[in-house]
């Protein structure tokens, strides 16, 4: 998969900051600076993604649909990093 298209990835810099304030959080940078890091981020997921699916084992590694992939990065990502426990 190709990164995101910049309207794309202008969405979610626009919900992060969205989320933050309804969190009242302070994240101590600029506008530019989030947009720049979530554009790192979605860069880093494209050149790094070969390598997290060959981390997945088999049978699941082609068993799974991209989109189940990455469904579970996302619920070990937030349970990792989100979570309050």
């Amino acid at each position: 998969m190709a990164i995101l298209p910049d309207v794309d990835r202008k969405d979610i810099w626009a919900e992060l900051m969205r989320q933050y304030s309804r969190d009242g959080e302070s994240i101590g940078i600029v506008k530019a600076d989030l947009r720049a890091a979530v554009d790192a981020i979605d860069t880093w997921l494209q050149d790094n993604g070969a390598s997290l699916n060959a981390a997945i084992p088999e049978p699941a590694r082609t068993a799974l649909t991209q989109k189940q992939k990455a469904l579970a990065v996302s619920y070990v990502i937030n349970k990792r990093y989100l979570s309050e426990v």
